[in-house]
């Protein structure tokens, strides 16, 4: 048994962490693409009055559409996907989303020259693969993760959307500008992505137990306090029960509003530095980077403090982090569409406060919806991704409604206003209902009970 067997948790969360970022940087890269397609004449066309237009120059309509293909994807493959991680566990039906993923980055470009049909239903591909992301992190916290270090495990997991963002912007804003051209940002991402995947089938196992790598010191910290329904393989779902729950259905529109303001940051940020704060395109990466990655510390030290300190109660602690991971980011959010665009360095202080507030969720709405659900966590956590599915449809349609001039400020007012609004109230609706207790239906003869209903 090497010295790695008694922190083997450690290596699973790493490649898998990995993993989850690869798939969200294959749908993401496009978003940046955007600003340097546009200018691409490579492939080009003449309108009626003789003006030459790049044919990767998208509309704002055609823009809509190549995000909402994700969304579909991601919305019809979130429960198929889910039961077949049910079923299978999640380390081949992982594997067969990441391949498809990297197979419809790498085949973008091609799609973007000859057919706006197949850059869409390639898009439908890439958003079916991302279905399979948050399903992964719930299977992986439930049987990988001690209950001491839950909220540790949802900070990093699901700190992927960010890091793939700046890890995506920053690299993508220095390819767009080099001499190999925008095109190579996605086959780049598809090559990075199957050397992930393969490492993560032969790292990930399904269950602790079933491995020698893993020592029995190690799995019985991975197992402590965990009840013998919780370890259970056989234990049932009980579906309408978690469907039909108070507590979870808060959680779940929790994520919805904080996943919408996420979404539109990693979809719209780019956008809006560069056609309304007036941001050069590699400031534009840069600046984008620096967002989306200034939350990390806060992120970390928000789980462990989640998960170490005691002198507090759970139930307080969920509230606390809660509060500034839905209530506090949406005051910000919104203050950010009445600041004028000549304080580009102010708006960008607020994007920046907005996504700290954003980093501490996994003390909040996931550790709520972790506690509640015990060893169904994975389905709720799933269940989230449903709320970012129905987030992608919904931070484009914000923006379609208020937005036709991309460089329009005060259009922009609006999405932040109304958005900013809706957090705000969704956390104070939380405080008469989030708990740390477990549910009645996640002991195991309970459950048994509530599948003969």
């Amino acid at each position: 048994m090497s010295l790695w067997g008694n922190y083997y948790r450690l290596i699973v969360i790493a490649i898998g962490f990995l993993c989850l970022a690869s798939v969200c940087s294959n749908y993401i890269v496009i978003n940046f693409t955007f600003i340097c397609m546009k200018t691409d004449y490579t492939e080009s066309y003449l309108d009626d009055n003789g003006t030459i237009h790049s044919i990767y120059d998208y509309s704002s309509s055609g823009k809509k559409w190549i995000m909402w293909a994700v969304a579909a994807g991601t919305i019809i493959g979130t429960i198929p996907i889910n039961l077949l991680y049910v079923k299978y566990g999640a380390r081949y039906p992982f594997l067969i989303a990441g391949v498809v993923s990297c197979l419809a980055t790498a085949l973008v470009p091609l799609a973007a020259k000859i057919s706006f049909f197949f850059l869409i239903v390639l898009r439908f591909l890439q958003g079916l693969a991302y279905s399979a992301d948050f399903a992964a992190i719930g299977l992986m916290t439930v049987r990988w993760a001690p209950l001491s270090e839950t909220a540790t495990f949802v900070a990093i997991l699901t700190a992927f959307t960010g890091i793939s963002s700046v890890a995506t912007n920053s690299l993508t804003g220095l390819i767009c500008e080099s001499s190999l051209g925008w095109k190579f940002a996605f086959y780049l991402h598809a090559l990075v992505g199957l050397v992930l995947f393969a490492i993560w089938t032969i790292v990930y196992i399904d269950h602790p137990e079933d491995t020698g790598k893993v020592s029995q010191k190690e799995l019985g910290k991975i197992q402590k306090n965990k009840s013998e329904a919780h370890l259970d393989r056989n234990t049932s779902v009980p579906y309408r029960k978690i469907l039909t729950s108070p507590v979870i259905i808060c959680v779940w529109i929790n994520a919805f509003f904080e996943m919408s303001a996420v979404i539109m940051f990693s979809s719209y940020m780019p956008i809006y530095f560069h056609e309304v704060l007036k941001f050069g395109i590699t400031e534009t990466g840069f600046y984008v980077a620096l967002v989306l990655f200034s939350y990390m510390p806060i992120r970390f030290v928000a789980a462990i403090f989640s998960d170490k300190f005691r002198f507090i109660s759970e139930k307080l602690k969920i509230m606390i982090f809660n509060t500034f991971a839905v209530g506090f980011s949406g005051f910000f959010f919104a203050c950010i569409g009445f600041i004028p665009a000549e304080h580009n360095m102010l708006s960008l202080s607020f994007f920046i406060l907005t996504m700290c507030c954003i980093g501490v969720n996994s003390g909040g709405f996931y550790k709520c919806g972790v506690l509640h659900s015990r060893q169904f966590a994975h389905v709720v956590i799933a269940a989230i991704q449903w709320m970012k599915c129905l987030a992608l449809f919904s931070a484009p349609a914000l923006v379609a409604i208020f937005v036709s001039d991309e460089s329009n400020r005060l259009q922009w007012l609006w999405v932040h206003l109304v958005l900013g609004c809706l957090m705000i109230i969704t956390n104070f609706v939380s405080y008469f209902i989030f708990t740390d207790e477990p549910a009645e239906w996640t002991n195991s003869e309970v459950t048994v009970k509530l599948e003969k209903i």
